[in-house]
């Protein structure tokens, strides 16, 4: 694995109103763009925001690389017949090329805790590691907190 390449900077940058730091930001809207369907749909698209090293364990358990999850066909993406929502959105900028994204997805009633890293490249923010945990709604009647839609931001 080739080292990541030294920031200019030694230190993060100092956080943004909301909170989080450009770097945090930058990763968040990487992460959102990557579950928009016609992003997914296109592998040159999705293939801009994931790093050569990629990898994710699915929600499904399945393990996948960069090519991979390239080669998921078009047609399986655009059969998605609602957004994914979002929702429990938190960063932390760890390095200064690095940040941890975790969050939660709600998918046609399938809800899945989420972790991302996020590398700092020659290309920009690339998505490093992801990982999806399956899990269910404690109380069927708490419709759980608002959530944003792919898309929003």
């Amino acid at each position: 694995m080739a080292e990541p390449t030294p920031s200019a900077d030694p230190e993060p940058e100092p956080a943004h109103a909301d909170g989080f730091t450009p770097a945090v930001d930058a990763a968040i809207e990487g992460e959102l763009r990557l579950l928009d369907p016609d992003v997914r749909a296109s592998p040159e698209l999705m293939g801009a925001y994931l790093h050569p090293e990629f990898t994710e364990f699915g929600a499904s358990g399945r393990r996948w690389d960069r090519a991979s999850i390239l080669a998921v066909p078009a047609s399986e993406v655009t059969n998605w017949v609602r957004p994914v929502t979002t929702s429990h959105m938190n960063g932390v900028q760890l390095a200064p090329d690095l940040v941890h994204l975790t969050f939660d997805t709600e998918y046609n009633g399938q809800l899945a805790h989420r972790s991302s890293l996020w590398r700092h490249t020659d290309a920009g923010w690339l998505l490093y590691f992801h990982q999806a945990t399956p899990f269910g709604r404690s109380d069927p009647e708490d419709p759980g907190p608002e959530v944003a839609q792919s898309g929003d931001a």
